[in-house]
This record gives structure tokens, C-alpha cells and sequence, in this order.
């Protein structure tokens, strides 16, 4: 029995007598360093890493310090936590942000939100479009509530919330949409089916919009993602698909794809390509 605890113990290859927390820790030269913590005091901090063994980094040359509780080791390769594990490109799924967590989120540089962890199991977002930049436009302005249900964990979990908006000027109208979506599988893995009703100027949409995407996790720094709608207004139906990927750079990720809108409307083919980039913002010293 002992020997077996001993291979078991080798073949994680991380695992100390002393701790089995992990944490990611960059210093204040660039370099990044992930291992399992064998004592901190207050001058220094030791980790065992897997390549480099067991590393002494002085407390004043750190500049960050995270501890990882989903790292995943597959072969000899460190799988990080997704780190928007909580919605696709834009469609929220039904997981939450973390309680104390928070990101920036940037698409096609006028799009920026800001989104906060106040729960496990509830979040809050804020945004803007500067579109004032551009002759005095008026500018939407946005809040993001979002409740996550977990039912089975890392299975089922339900999200329920709201995108309210308004375009900021002496007279504001109100815009957005109160959605509901569930989601089978892992926060690497899933699939999700949601339902949205939008509403402009007081006025709801007769239909809700149907949204159905999914993520898959590729490698270690690498993801697949479909996120795609059908919409039905004044009559007409049309549907968007989109397929990309994400792809995780240092402490932030970055998202593309193709969105392909179809209906009665479009006689020729068109995609529009889509950029984002999210940036985690709880660095814990």
C-alpha cells in the first residue's frame, strides 16, 4: 500500500508533504511560475514546480499571486481554469463568476464591460459604447444581474438575469433583454439552451429570441465555441451562427470568430468577424 501511494504521489508530480495548494505566481520581471506551495513566511515563498523543482522567490519580487483550485494536470500539461468560464462570446451561460472575482471584457474596442463576483452564485456587470467620441452620439450605457442555480454540480446549472440599458442623454430610452438559460456539462465542456425577450422604448418583442451555443476545451490554452440565435420580429425570422475559438494568453484570453446571419433578407453570403479579448482582473498579491 505504501508503494502504491509513493507512484501515486510521482506521477502528479506536484503534490508536497507540506500543502497541496497550487498557485500561479508572476513576478515583477514577466516570469510566471506554477507549483504547489511548501512554506511561506515573511521574507520568501517555496513552491515545488514540475520543471524547475523547488524555487525560493523573495515576496518583494511578486507581483501577483492566484491561487488555482480548478488546475487540471493532463499529461504533461497544465490545463488553467477557464478564465471566462461564465459566458461564450457574448451569451451568458449557467455558470456563475466566483465570489471575489471580476473581468474586463473588450470587443472591437468600443465595447467595454466590467463584471463582478459578488456571490458564488450571483454577479453584476457594467458597460458602456463611448460612442460621445464620435460627434456627440448618444451612448448606451448597461447593467448585467445575473443569478447562477447549480442543480448537479459541474453538470446542470441554471442563469437567469438581465441586460438593462439606456442611451445616456436628456432623454434616455431604455433598451434590453430578460433571459433564462440552462446548461449541461462542465465549465470546459458544455452546451447551452437559452431564452431571451428583448424590449426597446417600452415595447416587448411578441417572440423570444432562442440562443444555443457550446464550448469545448481543446488543449491548455485552447477552446471551440459556437454561439448562435434565432430571432423572430415584425414577421421576419433570422438566424445567426457563429464558430471560433478562445484562446488563453498569459492572464487574459482572447475570443474570434465568424457570425453568419441568415434569413429571407440576405441574398448573398456574409460573415462578420468578431474580436475580444477578456482580462481577469482579481490578482491577489
Amino acid at each position: 500500500m505504501v508503494i502504491v501511494l509513493l507512484n501515486n504521489l510521482q506521477c502528479w508530480g506536484q503534490n508536497v508533504r507540506d500543502s497541496t495548494r497550487t498557485v500561479k505566481v508572476e513576478t515583477t520581471d514577466g516570469n510566471v511560475f506554477i507549483g504547489n506551495v511548501i512554506s511561506e513566511d515573511s521574507l520568501n515563498l517555496v513552491i515545488k514546480t514540475q520543471n524547475l523543482g523547488d524555487l525560493k522567490i523573495p515576496l518583494n519580487t511578486i507581483k501577483s499571486k492566484t491561487e488555482l483550485k480548478d488546475l487540471r494536470k493532463v499529461g504533461s500539461d497544465y490545463w488553467l481554469p477557464n478564465p471566462q468560464s461564465s459566458r461564450y462570446f457574448w451569451a451568458p451561460n449557467g455558470y456563475g463568476l466566483e465570489k471575489g472575482s471580476s473581468y474586463y471584457q473588450n470587443i472591437w474596442i468600443l465595447y467595454n464591460q466590467f463584471s463582478f463576483g459578488l456571490s458564488d452564485n450571483f454577479s453584476v456587470g457594467a458597460g458602456m459604447l463611448p460612442l460621445f467620441l464620435f460627434a456627440g452620439a448618444p451612448t448606451p450605457v448597461w447593467i448585467v444581474p445575473k443569478l447562477s442555480i447549480p442543480v448537479v454540480k459541474d453538470k446542470l446549472n441554471i442563469g437567469t438575469g438581465a441586460f438593462l440599458g439606456a442611451f445616456y442623454s436628456t432623454d434616455a430610452m431604455g433598451f434590453g433583454l430578460l433571459y433564462a438559460t440552462s446548461t449541461i456539462g462542465s465549465r470546459d465542456k458544455n452546451v447551452s439552451l437559452g431564452l431571451a425577450y428583448g424590449f426597446a422604448d417600452g415595447e416587448w418583442m411578441k417572440k423570444p429570441i432562442i440562443n444555443a451555443s457550446f464550448l469545448i476545451r481543446t488543449g491548455p490554452k485552447g477552446y471551440l465555441i459556437s454561439e448562435n440565435y434565432l430571432i423572430t420580429a415584425e414577421g421576419e425570422t433570422v438566424a445567426i451562427i457563429s464558430f471560433g475559438g478562445r484562446t488563453i494568453i498569459r492572464n487574459m484570453s482572447i475570443d474570434y470568430s465568424l457570425w453568419i446571419p441568415m434569413g429571407a433578407d440576405f441574398d448573398s453570403f456574409v460573415a462578420i468577424p468578431f474580436l475580444g479579448i477578456t482580462v481577469p482582473m482579481n490578482r491577489k498579491k
